[in-house]
């Protein structure tokens, strides 16, 4: 089942498939920009608009979110419907109308607008870009290519973290604003960008039929025996029909999938990684540091995230994902616990930087890596959109809602913690305990192998 594309692309084509990966995966890089750059325009935009905690945590710092598990649950029709390419053109534009509105917001409800315009574009990027990179892959080269969505997502968040650093100040108390409105820039590059790359040539014979359409495609990106791609392709489509998967998506048929991009999805966000994104700077200044020193503090944890990312993209095809994960649990679960006792015991900030920047680390060699590849291909070709949708939509659900309430556990003046949060760090060790549990006793390894060859062994034929 799996000889046609065991191999690497070895053609002069195909360092075509390395481009056009980049090219898509650059919604990774937006995505991460706009995930974090908020969190430089928190405190400018609470002293200015002078909200409550609720109000600033839902409609100011999580809108965007929620605008993203829109975009999550809604992303599979269109990516299924009109194609892989035209859906990621579109987040495009999402992305550049969210950036220049948020920017010239005036009030805080035009901004949380704009901003779930731009949540918008991250949800349906976080279904259409991975599933796009994973169906014109090789299985030796699918961990690496999709997960430079994940590098680029890094990527976006340590240049929002020095972007947000240098225009601190610049422009007086409006300097939020050109931290928001600079996002403009990479949109538009990676709406012409998107332009050039070709479709999904599983969509084109999943959906479309067009076999011959397909086979101009797999010869651009250098796959050697194309004839026998095409045929491995109609092959799991033949088996999905033959089984009568096409029924319903929720259906005992998928049932294994479902809960495995469930839980790896679900236990992503209650590390804490986006607790900490967003509100770095914050924690920081509860640590004892000034406002410009947790921003430069905020760079450390974004460089360390990149550097590990790379170290992640390096491991993922030679250690597998399942392995990658283990280590990033029993990392996770040290980096939150010392984090905690810093706050318990009110250690020094350089102690409590260090093991936040240790978090980061075993977030990004594990979670940070394999997420997105993992929800990627462990559904079946005719699905695989409504199962990233289903993945992503998961993911961002449990996102939005961490965002949602951190205020009201971190306000000083009422919230839960306000005076010290090691309970949350405590909290978030503990579940990290638990993934480490599922992930040894549940979780398949999928390194290597076509996609095919998954559905099979996971029991979808």
């Amino acid at each position: 089942m799996q000889a046609s594309i065991d191999t690497p692309v070895i053609s002069a084509k195909g360092k075509n498939l390395f481009g056009i990966s980049l090219a898509v995966a650059l919604a990774g890089f937006i995505f991460g920009f706009d995930t974090v750059v908020i969190s430089g325009a928190n405190l400018p935009i609470k002293e200015l608009w002078h909200t409550s905690p609720w109000f600033h945590g839902f409609f100011i710092m999580s809108m965007a979110l929620w605008g993203t598990v829109v975009g999550a649950v809604s992303g599979g029709w269109p990516t299924d419907v009109y194609g892989r390419k035209k859906t990621l053109i579109w987040v495009g534009i999402l992305f550049t109308i969210s950036s220049l509105g948020s920017a010239l917001a005036d009030n805080p409800y035009i901004f949380s607008l704009f901003r779930f315009i731009g949540g918008l574009g991250i949800g349906i990027s976080s279904v259409a870009a991975p599933t796009y990179i994973s169906e014109i892959s090789t299985p030796s080269s699918r961990g690496r290519l999709v997960a430079m969505y994940q590098f680029n997502i890094v990527f976006g968040i340590l240049i929002a973290y020095l972007s947000n650093y240098f225009l601190k100040g610049v422009g007086g108390e409006n300097d939020w604003r050109y931290m928001l409105g600079v996002m403009a820039i990479p949109s538009l590059i990676y709406s012409i960008l998107v332009l050039g790359i070709p479709e999904s040539p599983r969509w084109l014979i999943s959906r479309k039929n067009d076999v011959d359409g397909a086979k101009k495609i797999l010869e651009k990106l250098g796959i050697e025996n194309v004839s026998g791609e095409i045929s491995q392709i109609q092959s799991g489509l033949k088996h999905e029909e033959t089984a009568g998967q096409t029924s319903s998506f929720f259906s005992r048929k998928y049932s294994v999938v479902l809960w495995l991009a469930f839980m790896v999805a679900f236990f992503n966000q209650w590390s804490g990684i986006n607790f900490i994104l967003y509100y770095a700077p914050e924690i920081l200044e509860r640590a004892g540091l000034a406002a410009k020193e947790s921003l430069s503090s905020s760079i450390i944890i974004g460089s360390t995230n990149l550097v590990f990312t790379f170290a992640g993209l390096y491991l993922i095809d030679r250690l597998g994902r399942k392995t990658l994960l283990i280590f990033g649990s029993i990392g996770y679960i040290i980096s939150l616990a010392m984090v905690a006792w810093c706050f318990f015991s009110q250690a020094s900030p350089t102690l409590l930087i260090t093991f936040l920047a240790m978090f980061i680390a075993a977030h990004a060699i594990g979670q940070g890596a394999v997420i997105w590849v993992f929800i990627s291909e462990i559904f079946p070709n005719k699905v695989r959109a409504m199962g990233q949708a289903f993945g992503a939509s998961t993911h961002w659900v449990f996102a939005a809602f961490i965002t949602l309430i951190t205020p009201v556990f971190l306000d000083k003046d009422n919230g839960i913690f306000k005076d010290n949060p090691w309970p949350i760090f405590a909290f978030f060790a503990f579940m990290m305990a638990m993934q480490l549990i599922w992930v040894l006793t549940r979780m398949p390894e999928t390194k290597g192998k076509a996609l095919e060859q998954i559905q099979e062994e996971l029991g979808i034929e």
